[in-house]
């Protein structure tokens, strides 16, 4: 039953509206996407992560970019280089992907999700502004429901299966157990396996105990579970575990990409100390 709550949009709505504002703050995002709580959060965060970055050389913003930069540039890749056509964001929140892909490539199909309530937030932002379209749409789902009208063969039912497809979760993995989160990824290669070509991008933070600030790592994990009212487990120690994890879920090739590595061309933040957070593009 406490892994089950994890899925309540309750608990993990205050972190959207906090990434929402870190992406209009750097110019990822349109002010509609920046929300006075999200302000608010912020704000009460700010002293936290000025401490952080002073006395360890740890910046929450930039681990954040990181993962948020090397995901699009992935996406771009899919989509230039795979013909990748139609994007599921999942856990979708306030990201502002969606708006900025489908401005870039205005003959995308780019459908988000999110359990009910934050949906129906996402649907009326965008509807706002005249944003959404018969390519650009928000529905809601759950990933845990195994069947029904909020589970993923749901959702992806409004998709063309002849078309190659690129599913997208961030800041989604780490609030749920890895056995939960496996079940999920389950699902998720079983429902896109009906395409001719499926790419899944996310993000994770492993369990890195030779980081020189993994003591301090691990007070910052208590925190967050603190803050969001459940807990928030590190998966895996080593890029060997993510890759057999994934593979174990049914995806057929696996790359784990650290951003400091991986994404050097992209000119993203490389702090002092190295990053905590990998990136996965998972394929069928």
């Amino acid at each position: 039953m406490a892994e089950r709550v994890r899925a309540d949009s309750a608990h993990i709505t205050p972190s959207a509206h906090y990434t929402g504002y870190v992406w209009y703050r750097h110019r990822l995002a349109e002010p509609a996407f920046a929300t006075a709580f999200g302000r608010w959060v912020h704000g009460c965060v700010a002293p936290i992560n000025w401490g952080a970055r002073i006395g360890f050389g740890l910046n929450i913003e930039d681990f954040l970019l990181q993962r948020h930069l090397l995901i699009d540039a992935r996406l771009t890749q899919a989509i230039e280089q795979r013909g990748v056509c139609q994007v599921v964001e999942i856990a979708c929140g306030l990201s502002p992907r969606g708006r900025r892909f489908r401005q870039r490539y205005p003959h995308l199909t780019y459908l988000e999700a999110d359990l009910p309530p934050m949906a129906a937030r996402k649907s009326a932002l965008l509807e706002e502004h005249g944003w959404l379209d018969g390519k650009h749409r928000v529905r809601p789902v759950d990933i845990l429901a195994e069947e029904g009208e909020q589970s993923l063969a749901a959702l992806f039912s409004g998709l063309d299966p002849a078309r190659p497809v690129a599913v997208i979760t961030e800041g989604l993995v780490n609030y749920f157990q890895r056995p939960v989160i496996e079940g999920f990824w389950r699902r998720l290669a079983e429902a896109a396996r009906g395409f001719p070509e499926a790419t899944y991008l996310t993000e994770l933070y492993p369990d890195l105990r030779e980081h020189p600030r993994y003591r301090q790592i691990r007070w910052g994990v208590g925190l967050i579970g603190r803050l969001t009212r459940g807990g928030y487990p590190l998966h895996y120690r080593s890029a060997g575990e993510i890759d057999e994890a994934f593979r174990g879920c049914g995806f057929n090739q696996v790359a784990v990409l650290d951003p400091q590595v991986d994404g050097a061309e992209l000119g993203l933040p490389k702090g002092r100390m190295p990053s905590l957070v990998r990136v996965i593009e998972a394929r069928l």
